[in-house]
């Protein structure tokens, strides 16, 4: 059996392309030469046929640059094989980036030239100057999110600066638009100053109905997106933060009634104070945990550890009634959860084996967890991490196009905890208790109903709060002609 360090994965995908001879047997070594050394064949491919000679792609998954490289060289061994060309998928597919701007409309002749941009387009810029409401319904304001990090804290890769993080950001975008029909742009900051980040994202605003914070490391994070929701009229969502949250709670939900366990009545032990770790705790008291311990780096967080400021402060005061004390094993023993979003292989199988019976594991470092999943599903009842290999996968996709879906549908101007505890719970409620079982509490991403399913919770949860804060609802007047917005509306609840 393979273990989770070596499994192949198509993230290291190669395609070699090689002259073989014409023989009945050359497929099936091809595919044991590539078996023989671990790797996993996905495809294979005649590519051109002579009375001597084939040329085939061999399409194979290894576990990662250097196991490619060895399936690579496997190949090369077998008799009369000559390597012609390996190409590496995941940089093929990136070639000239992931997303593109395409004009909605199709610009045929002068009269749609004219109405496209000069000189009708000045009318429209004279309706948006007399009502700045307008840009909504008359420019690509009301269905674009600006998808902003500094690259300070890129995947679990560290602090690789604003280049470097276009790759995942333009990922990003275009899982925006395949799921929710959202576009969004890639915008990387060349600067980690607290100040000038505000600042920008305060001046790019105008374009945007929303900003999406992304891979900014902790604790900057916490004050832009404080600052940020303080200054712009536009809902501003970390989904290092909570998108993680959503999907973390929707899977505990649905963990916990597998196990018939109930959250008030669970201990929990988070792993992570940072930006993740922190907004899942928030989450997690607002859903009713009552009993949580954290533990970061340096042990377990207590009102008496010293050197405590700021958000680990906060976390001090609102958990560890019991003030438990020591390292993250210490804390591990005898709890009924598990949630780690920290570092990897800081825990085994047989710290999982001090948990309780019906023990849930979260360990979602990525792409190493704190456990392995295969160790600790010897011993916890359920078992869920941040990677596609396993069942269980704990994947921010599964919140975040959904998220922002309903709240630029709804118009909302902040995102409050209540949102995000109904797109959880909406996106637990996607798996039914027929379908519901240890290895699925979460759905796939590609599930047909998830986006529109936490969309829809989430408009209701804005349109609630604004029916609390401002019960009078107006029709909207666009270039002069009275129509009715369903999506219009301001959110009143209290920001997060």
């Amino acid at each position: 059996m393979r273990t989770m360090a070596n499994l192949p994965s198509s993230s290291y995908s190669i395609t070699v392309r090689l002259e073989v001879p014409a023989r009945g047997n050359a497929v099936s070594q091809l595919t044991a030469a590539v078996e023989g050394v671990g790797g996993v064949v996905t495809a294979l491919d005649v590519t051109a046929s002579g009375h001597e000679r084939l040329t085939i792609d061999v399409t194979c998954a290894a576990s990662d640059t250097s196991h490619a490289e060895q399936v690579t060289a496997a190949l090369g061994h077998v008799d009369g094989v000559t390597i012609v060309k390996v190409s590496d998928r995941t940089f093929l597919v990136h070639l000239g980036g992931k997303i593109e701007i395409q004009p909605k409309l199709p610009i045929r002749n002068r009269d749609d030239l004219s109405m496209i941009y000069t000189p009708g387009v000045a009318r429209i810029c004279l309706a948006i100057a007399e009502n700045p409401e307008d840009a909504r319904r008359l420019t690509i304001k009301r269905n674009t999110v600006a998808v902003v990090t500094d690259g300070s804290a890129v995947l679990g890769l560290g602090n690789l600066g604003a280049l470097a993080a276009l790759p995942v950001m333009e990922g990003k975008a275009a899982l925006f638009k395949r799921f929710a029909g959202i576009d969004a742009f890639p915008i990387c900051l060349d600067t980690q100053d607290v100040d000038e980040i505000v600042r920008a994202v305060e001046m790019i605003a105008p374009v945007f109905a929303g900003i999406n914070l992304e891979d900014i490391s902790a604790p900057r994070c916490f004050e832009i997106e404080r600052r940020l929701r303080d200054s712009l009229d536009i809902p501003v969502f970390h989904d290092d933060q909570h998108g993680t949250a959503i999907v973390v709670l929707a899977a505990l939900i649905n963990a916990l009634k597998v196990v018939s366990k109930d959250i008030g009545a669970v201990r929990i032990v988070l792993s992570g104070a940072g930006a993740a770790g922190m907004a899942i705790l928030t989450v997690l008291l607002a859903a009713g945990a009552v009993d949580v311990v954290v533990a970061d780096k340096d042990g377990v967080i207590h009102r008496d550890r010293e050197g405590l400021a700021g958000e680990l402060a906060w976390v001090a005061e609102n958990t560890n009634a019991d003030g438990v004390r020591g390292d993250l094993r210490t804390a591990l023993a005898g709890a009924d959860v598990f949630i780690g979003v920290s570092a990897p292989n800081i825990l085994t199988g047989d710290d999982i084996a001090t948990m309780t019976s019906g023990a849930i594991v979260f360990a979602l470092a990525n792409p190493t967890p704190e456990v392995d999943p295969s160790a600790a599903a010897a011993h916890a009842a359920v078992v869920a991490s941040g990677r596609s290999d396993f069942a269980n996968q704990i994947n921010n996709v599964l919140a975040f196009p959904g998220v922002f879906r309903g709240l630029l549908d709804a118009h909302s101007r902040v995102v409050t905890v209540e949102t995000l505890i109904a797109a959880a719970r909406a996106l637990a409620a996607v798996v039914t208790d027929d379908e519901l079982n240890a290895s699925y509490i979460v759905p796939s991403v590609f599930h047909p109903d998830v986006s529109s399913t936490v969309a829809a919770a989430v408009r209701k949860a804005v349109r609630v709060s604004d029916q609390a804060s401002d019960p009078a609802r107006d029709e909207d007047s666009l270039g002069g002609l009275d129509v009715v917005d369903d999506t219009s509306g301001r959110a009143g609840a209290e920001p997060l």
